[in-house]
Parts: structure tokens; sequence; C-alpha cells
């Protein structure tokens, strides 16, 4: 393994986690790999970071995103942090991550640079801390796809296949995925002192996340407190985000909560096809913990254990101190309602404010569920007049819905093709769909790219119409499988 002090890249690392105290990390350099080659390479996302794209055409570039050699300036490290896991407390640690360092753009921007599936840690817990192909392809498609749709996420610079086997319920391709993000500080890091009892570490901790990603909140009166109230209203809006397009994360452990409000960890993910709150599609979410409608409420849990980590710092008196955290922790549930009922009056096409708003959306999700209609189909095609040999113009409940949605668009002063702008901006034509995805990740573990490549360049610009392929344009084919996921690990 080889430290290169002469080629860049264009990093400019500065890695202010590694200051921290010994307790925040281990470290670890990854693992070298028997054949380093790109699979994937996000070329926008490199230019938009600043990286040299000549850098990437040289032979030995794709060595440096496996880790058999290390870029200048990176300091390989492997996080420290716990989590509650569908419900249990578990000590974690990166197991088979590893941050490589700090970015920082020429504008001031700061994002970790994190590879995945590059070898075991201190925190493997006798994981062999490789990655599979197909999963890390899948956070690359996902989240790309999220990030066309405007939705605060991690991205995905590159994967570079290992040449080496993994081992699971199969022999799989090896990869490592490299994330970018604005941080890996998760609510499970903040348990992980917690659980400790170590509040040095905790005060450490805050003041370190409050600087990273919540300066202005260092001017209030509780900076803590202030931090608490600031993450709860970043996961209100970005659950209200997903809910918008369908997605269902899969797996909302504590140590997936990004305190930044990203989405972060692409395992078990899927979209809905038809309309369904209970719609599950991870293999290890047997019981529906994480199921699409009960992602708002799993979110208010995991903020609660944030809350509760945060105890012995919010308040010298620790009655004062449940009493802030519960009267923060008593808002998500109207921070969330507030930006569900805007991503719902957005995509019906609602610039004005009405009591009855909520209701004439949820009659139309009701709908959805009873008939199985698709979510994306649906909202997309929603206009003032139905086509005549459109089902939905026969269908007595729409029909009912469709005149008192149609009344309440006029009056509004915005005329239909301000409407019309106003519901493409916020319903997407096209998302990853489940059945697409699955035959896109099967070929590319035969070593077939198309289908991959032709998937992302139509996720690029989710809300466009234009040149879609019609198999993403509508729903799937009638007897579809429903889509099972995998964790990967």
């Amino acid at each position: 393994m080889m430290n290169d002090e002469t080629e860049q890249f264009g990093w400019r690392f500065d890695n202010s986690y590694i200051r921290l105290p010994g307790a925040f990390y281990s470290r670890v350099n990854p693992t070298p790999v028997a054949e380093p080659r790109f699979v994937l390479l996000n070329r926008p996302l490199a230019q938009s970071l600043g990286l040299d794209s000549a850098e990437f055409a040289k032979p030995e570039a794709a060595a440096y995103f496996t880790g058999n050699r290390i870029f200048a300036g990176a300091e390989p490290i492997a996080q420290a942090y716990a989590g509650h896991q569908f419900g249990n407390f578990v000590r974690l640690g990166d197991g088979r991550a590893i941050l490589m360092g700090e970015h920082c753009t020429a504008a001031g921007h700061r994002f970790d640079i994190q590879f995945k599936g590059s070898g075991p840690t201190p925190y493997s817990r006798r994981g062999d801390g490789r990655a599979a192909l197909g999963p890390m392809l899948r956070e690359y498609l996902i989240s790309e796809a999220m990030h066309a749709l405007g939705i605060p996420t991690t991205r995905s610079l590159a994967v570079a296949g290992t040449g080496e086997p993994v081992f699971r319920e199969e022999t799989l391709p090896g990869a490592v995925l490299t994330r970018v993000a604005a941080s890996h500080i998760r609510v499970g890091t903040f348990e992980y002192f917690a659980a400790l009892d170590n509040t040095d570490g905790l005060r450490v901790l805050a003041d370190y996340t409050l600087r990273r990603h919540f300066p202005e909140q260092m001017k209030a009166e509780n900076p803590v407190l202030a931090m608490l109230k600031e993450v709860i209203e970043r996961q209100a809006f970005l659950i209200s985000q997903w809910m918008r397009v369908g997605f269902v994360h899969g797996v909302m452990n504590t140590d997936n909560m990004a305190l930044s409000g990203e989405t972060i960890d692409y395992g078990p993910c899927a979209f809905i096809d038809s309309y369904d709150p209970a719609a599950v599609f991870s293999s290890i979410d047997q019981h529906g913990r994480y199921a699409f409608g009960q992602q708002p409420g799993i979110a208010s849990w995991d903020l609660a254990r944030f809350a509760e980590a945060l105890l012995p710092i919010l308040d010298p008196k620790p009655d004062a101190a449940i009493a802030q955290a519960n009267q923060a922790l008593a808002d998500f549930a109207g921070r969330f309602q507030h930006h569900w009922l805007a991503a719902l009056r957005a995509k019906l096409g609602l610039f004005t404010v009405e009591p009855e708003d909520a209701a004439l959306a949820e009659e139309l999700l009701n709908w959805m569920h009873e008939t199985g209609a698709d979510y994306t189909h649906a909202f997309r095609n929603l206009r003032p007049n139905p086509a005549p040999e459109s089902s939905l113009s026969t269908d007595a409940k729409f029909a009912t819905w469709h005149r008192r949605w149609t009344e309440r668009l006029a009056r509004q002063p915005q005329a239909w093709e301000e409407v019309s702008r106003l519901m493409n901006a916020h319903n997407p034509a096209v998302i990853p769909r489940n059945h697409e995805v699955e035959a896109a990740l099967a070929a590319a573990n035969a070593d077939d790219l198309t289908r991959l490549e032709h998937l992302l360049v139509a996720l690029a610009r989710p809300y466009e119409e234009a040149g879609q392929p019609g198999a993403l344009l509508n729903p799937p084919p009638t007897g579809t499988p429903v889509c099972r996921t995998f964790c990967g690990t």
C-alpha cells in the first residue's frame, strides 16, 4: 500500500474528526484488493467537488478508490458509534467502512470521503469488512436518483471492482463504494458516548457537531437544545420528502439517522408502486417496523433516543433536561405535518392554503390505497379533465374527489399552466422502479452495465417525460413480483 505524496486528484483534505480524542475512532487502513478497476465514476459529482478529471484516466487511478493506494492528505479511520437496530441497542462502529478524510471545496464546503467495503476494522465484529458489487451499485443508483429528485442525501462518487469474491448467501463479485457526505455523525454517535457515561465525550461531540453543522446555533442561550431542535426540523423535512416520492428507507436504525439531515445508508431501500402505507420491501423487516407509513413515527422514536443521549449535557438539572427534551420532541409531529402538507399541496397544484386541504389529500390517498393505484403515476397524471378512455373517468369515488379538487383549483388565481408546472416539479415522472433496478443489478453482476447506465441517465432527470423509457413512465406490468431487498452485509 502506498501513500502517494505527489498525486492529488484535486483533493483538499483537512481532517478535523481525527483531531478529536482517540475514543471517537480507530486508525485503520483499507485492505488492498487483487484487481482494482472502475465500474462507475460520477464525473458530474467529481467536477462539483473540484477534482481533476484527468487524474481519473490514469492507469493507477482505480487503485486509489479501493485503498491499494492512499490519497495524499488522507488519514484513514473507522468511526466509533452505537445504535438501536430494530429497537435493540448495539455498540457498533464502522465495520466495513473507512473515512479517508474530509475534502474542502474551493467554496468552503466540507465533505466526508468514505470507502464502503474496504476491509475489516476494529468494529467488524467477525465480519469480513467487504461489500458485494450489487448493493454498492444500488447505493450509487438510488443515492444519485434521490439527489436528482431534490432530496437531501449522501452521494456516490465511484464504485470500484476488487477482482475478489465476496461470500454471502452466494458468491458475488466484490466492490468498494466511495461515499460523499456532509458528515457521518449519527444519532448513534451520541448514543455511543451516552452508553459509556462519557459526559466529556458528549460535550466534545456536541461542540464539534455544532461547529460543523449548526454554527448559527452556537449563539443560542442553550446551544445543545438549539441543536436538538434543528435536528428535529431537518428530519421532519427529510421524511416528508421521502414520503413525497414514495421512498421506503427500510432500515431506519438510529445509526442510520445522520444529524446533517441527509439520507444515509441505501441498504434494503425501495420505492412503492401501488400506494400502501404498510409497504415493506426489506427481507429482515418481518414485522413492518420500517414500513412506508411508519417512517414519521420511527423518525420520532429515533429522535427521542437522540434526546436521551443529550440529557447529561442539556441541563445540569435532570428534571429540567427531561422537560426541555420532551418539549422539543413534542414539536416533531407538527413540523412533519407542516412539511408533509406543504408537499401534498404542491403535488396537487395548490398555491393557496385552505383548512380542508389535508382532508382533500387524504381522501385521494385513501382512494389510491383502496384501488391499488400506482402512487407515482396517479399523481403525475392528474388533470382537470381525465381522458374519456381513462378508467378514472368512470370511477365514482374518484370522480367525486376530482370534482372537489377542480373546485379547489378554481378558488386560487393561478391558471392551469402554472398549476401544471408546480405539480410537475413535485411529482416525478420516473422513479427507480424496483423491477427495473433489480434487472439492472442482475445484469451488472454478469458484467453488463448497459441497463444500469441507461437507468442512471433516465433518473438524472426525474421530472421530465420527453425521451424517457415507457417502462419507467408507467407502472410495472401486471404480475410483476413484489421486490424483496437485502442489506448486503
